[in-house]
């Protein structure tokens, strides 16, 4: 049987179940859970490995990179920018980039860089990984890429060239790297251990990343989205393939840099409490006030999704689910990460979720571990709905 430690509040215990099930029946190798109801953490997990090749435990403290679960981090500091009148989601972003006009992108307002409809995902000439891995090369070739559509005709996921994009109107408002911005600002304030750019000293944290192939999902995606998923020339292949070679974050060096949009690396607790801090007060402190954030998850695009060929829903920087996702609700918000790790919140249930896994699957369909996760957190829920 696989050792589980943590704890859960009274009236939660089916959330523990869950989790040790997901290691019983599931091969989870090494995952955190949290859970936070109305700014309070009702659920602290944690259990496994976190290096099947030294057999290092998982602990409370270990981090785990997030991949697109980081997507939320950027989308945060560009709504605080904005709470604080600093930034206007409706100005150009050349307005505060400058060079950002280049190729026809002067009209570009910075909504459409947070809601994926800039035409950005990709680069005609991808940069040394060396290079980007220091930040400006990569953002002087975003500003000087045309755009892969014209702007604000479809929503096409940027995949990794979203965090580089918000990143750079943060750091042109703020005078400060996005991960030092999101340090000072939210980070600190709210007592995470939530890194972008992680300092070497805490790199011995870090869950070693494990790939669990799985058969693909039955129905889900079109054919057509499969066959891109293999072509070279698609823009979603591409859009993976903006530095080269292709970014690996199982690398220290790319844990150590700022990419906003998949280098996030956490504990369950802070990823659930990030969320939590979103929606509500967590210890006294609140991110974005209530106005700030019903504009920020306000649906932006629906449909097939130019890049991924799949629906998507996106906010302005946050996910929205789709209803055969286990995650769905009406007022649900935030992003799953490649693999396998989900971070959301729901505003109407009070609901503030952190789920992180070494254990790396690829799938079209849901994946079971978090399916059932979410399941034993909504059915608590649903018993005590105040």
């Amino acid at each position: 049987m696989s050792v589980v430690n943590g704890i859960v509040a009274a009236g939660y215990e089916p959330v523990r179940e869950a989790f040790l099930a997901n290691f019983e029946t599931r091969s989870e190798i090494g995952a955190g859970l949290s859970v936070y109801r109305h700014g309070r953490e009702v659920a602290r997990l944690w259990g496994g490995v976190a290096d099947p090749a030294t057999g290092r435990a998982w602990r409370e403290e270990t981090l785990q990179v997030v991949f697109s679960a980081t997507k939320s981090v950027p989308a945060a500091c560009a709504h605080l920018l904005a709470q604080r009148g600093q930034l206007d989601l409706e100005a150009p972003v050349a307005e505060y980039w400058p060079e950002f006009a280049a190729a026809g992108k002067g009209g570009i307002p910075v909504r459409w860089l947070l809601s994926h409809q800039a035409g950005l995902p990709v680069l005609d000439r991808p940069v040394p990984l060396a290079q980007a891995l220091t930040w400006e090369p990569m953002v002087a070739a975003l500003a000087a890429q045309a755009p892969a559509w014209p702007p604000g005709t479809a929503h096409g996921y940027h995949g990794l060239t979203y965090g580089w994009l918000v990143g750079e109107v943060v750091r042109r408002i703020s005078g400060r790297s996005l991960g030092t911005y999101f340090a000072d600002e939210i980070a600190r304030p709210l007592g995470l251990d939530f890194w972008i750019g992680l300092p070497a000293a805490e790199a011995h944290r870090v869950a070693r990343l494990v790939e669990q192939p799985v058969a693909p999902a039955a129905g889900g995606a079109a054919p057509e989205a499969f066959a891109a998923y293999t072509d070279p020339t698609s823009l979603v292949v591409r859009s993976t393939m903006v530095t080269d070679p292709p970014l690996d974050l199982a690398d220290p060096r790319a844990w150590a840099a700022e990419i906003p949009s998949v280098n996030g690396i956490c504990t369950a607790s802070s990823l659930a409490r990030f969320y939590a801090g979103l929606i509500g007060e967590v210890d006294g402190v609140r991110i974005l006030d209530a106005a700030t954030l019903d504009a920020a998850i306000r649906q932006q695009a629906d449909g097939v999704d130019h890049v991924l060929l799949v629906p998507t829903r996106p906010a302005l920087g946050f996910g929205l689910p789709l209803p055969e996702q286990p995650w769905w609700s009406p007022t649900a918000f935030g992003f799953p990460g490649h693999g396998g790790s989900l971070g959301y919140a729901d505003p109407a249930s009070g609901v503030a979720f952190g789920y992180v896994t070494s254990g790396l699957r690829v799938t079209m369909g849901p994946d079971p571990r978090t399916t059932s996760l979410v399941e034993a957190v909504r059915a608590v829920v649903s018993r005590d709905p105040a």
